[in-house]
C-alpha cells in the first residue's frame, strides 16, 4: 500500500506541474506573444491551439493530476501515510477550482471562438478578440496560480513523506 500511495503521490506531482506549467507557458509567453499581434491572427491562434491541444498527452496531464492527487489522498487516509492529509486535501480543493474555472470560464470562451467561424470570415475579428482575450487571459492567471499552488502542496507532502 505504501509503495501505490508514494507512486501516486509522485504521478500526482508530475502531472500537476505539467498542468501548472502549461498554464503558466501561455500567462507569460504565450499571451503576452500574442497582444501586440493583429486580431484575426489573434483569433486563428487561439482557434488552432484549441483544436491541438485536445489530444492524449495534454488529457493525460489535465485528467492525471485530478485522478493522481484524489488516489494519493484515498490511499493516504486507507493508512499508506503518516500524519495528516492536509496538503493533499489542499492540493485536491485548488485543482478543483482551477478545473472549475476552466470549465465555467476558459471553455465556454474557446468554445465561442470556435462558433466565430473561419478568421477570414469573421466581419469583426476585434469585436470577437475583445470578447474572448480579457476573459480568458484573467481566468488563465487564476487557474495558473490554483494549479501553481497545488503543485507546492504536492510537493510539500512528498518533503512532509521525507523523500
Amino acid at each position: 500500500m505504501e509503495t501505490a500511495r508514494f507512486a501516486a503521490l509522485v504521478a500526482a506531482t508530475i502531472t500537476m506541474g505539467l498542468v501548472s506549467g502549461l498554464f503558466y507557458g501561455f500567462s507569460v509567453a504565450v499571451m503576452p506573444g500574442l497582444r501586440a499581434s493583429a486580431d484575426r491572427t489573434v483569433v486563428e491562434t487561439m482557434q488552432r491551439i484549441n483544436v491541438a491541444i485536445l489530444n492524449g498527452w495534454f488529457l493525460l496531464g489535465y485528467v492525471g493530476a485530478l485522478v493522481f492527487t484524489a488516489l494519493a489522498l484515498v490511499l493516504h487516509l486507507a493508512g499508506g501515510g503518516d500524519g495528516a492529509p492536509w496538503p493533499l486535501v489542499g492540493a485536491l480543493v485548488a485543482y478543483v477550482l482551477a478545473m472549475a474555472v476552466t470549465g465555467r470560464v476558459n471553455i465556454p470562451l474557446n468554445n465561442a471562438l470556435e462558433q466565430a467561424g473561419p478568421v477570414e470570415r469573421i466581419a469583426d475579428p476585434a469585436a470577437v478578440r475583445r470578447a474572448f482575450e480579457g476573459p480568458w487571459v484573467r481566468a488563465n492567471t487564476w487557474r495558473t496560480v490554483l494549479c501553481a499552488v497545488a503543485f507546492g502542496l504536492l510537493v510539500w507532502e512528498l518533503v512532509l513523506d521525507g523523500r
